[in-house]
């Protein structure tokens, strides 16, 4: 092909939700993205694994414009997003509902006007539309009955399901979730990954969730992606990614299924999750 002829745009894939090519992104001078090639399959749930502060979140917040590459591209539905306006990403954005790591409520409003903040910016709704979407999104995260209370009030884990709540309002195609257990305790995390399928299934939505703990990855992923040293060293269904002898996968997989010294000095048969934090009753109260 001469240099003169003029590339064709590539057909999109109807199977793929996102794609991020070629991305690269440094901070201060120093790498964090490095060639990222990857892609999202459509209505299934894809996991970014890594340890802490190698890039996972940075790779998330391409995906929605929230940062922008130093080069490379971002593709939602076929279409190159990287270049677009403010102005524009804000309609591209609607696609998408973003849990944020510490849920981000405002913690001057109540739950009800948290999960009513984007609709309200975005849809012209009578009170009494209002007031029926932000109750059936409480009601599918399992928290019925709470929109009067302030976030102060709520456990971490109900916290988080706000953020949830809020997240789904705007009834997107995707959602994207970062580090959605953490400093939550065993329970309310086995309760977030199993929130994030049952969402998954019921709304049929691409879901990309990033997170650096192996039992979340594996209880909730279709599909898993392992960013080491700022590119993909593992690209895979989970079905393939739990029997790899690959040794990010061993390292990740390995600290989960070895016994910890306190587990293996312990003779109390008690289940697994009994020993709690007194705040938990907060969540049995509230269906938690």
């Amino acid at each position: 092909m001469s240099e003169s002829t003029e590339r064709l745009p590539a057909i999109p894939d109807p199977n793929c939700f996102l794609e991020l090519e070629d991305l690269h992104k440094s901070f201060g001078g120093t790498p964090v993205l490095s060639g990222v090639n990857m892609r999202v399959p459509k209505g299934k749930v894809t996991t970014i694994l890594g340890g802490s502060g190698s890039g996972k979140s940075v790779m998330l917040k391409h995906m929605i414009g929230l940062l922008r590459p130093d080069s490379g591209r971002v593709i939602v539905e076929g279409r190159d997003v990287t270049k677009l306006r403010e102005r524009e990403w804000i309609e591209v954005r609607k696609r998408f509902g973003y849990v944020f790591q510490a849920a981000a409520l405002f913690d001057s409003l109540t739950v009800f006007e948290n999960i009513a903040y984007p609709l309200r910016e975005h849809f012209d709704q009578t009170k009494a539309e209002l007031a029926h979407r932000v109750e059936g999104c409480l009601e599918s995260v399992g928290l019925a009955g709470v929109g009067a209370k302030m976030p102060a009030e709520l456990s971490g884990g109900m916290r988080k399901r706000v953020g949830v709540a809020r997240a789904i309002a705007m009834r997107p195609q995707a959602i994207l979730y970062d580090e959605p257990t953490t400093g939550l305790d065993p329970a309310n995390s086995r309760r977030i990954g199993q929130l994030i399928r049952q969402l998954q299934k019921e709304l049929s939505v691409t879901s990309v969730v990033v997170t650096h703990e192996p039992e979340l990855c594996l209880a909730v992923s279709d599909h898993v992606v392992v960013l080491e040293r700022g590119q993909l060293s593992i690209d895979a269904p989970v079905d393939e990614f739990r029997v790899s002898n690959a040794p990010a996968v061993r390292e990740f997989l390995g600290a989960l299924y070895a016994p910890t010294a306190e587990a293996a000095a312990s003779s109390d048969p008690a289940e697994p999750g009994e020993a709690r934090d007194p705040t938990d009753r907060r969540e049995e109260r509230h269906g938690g």
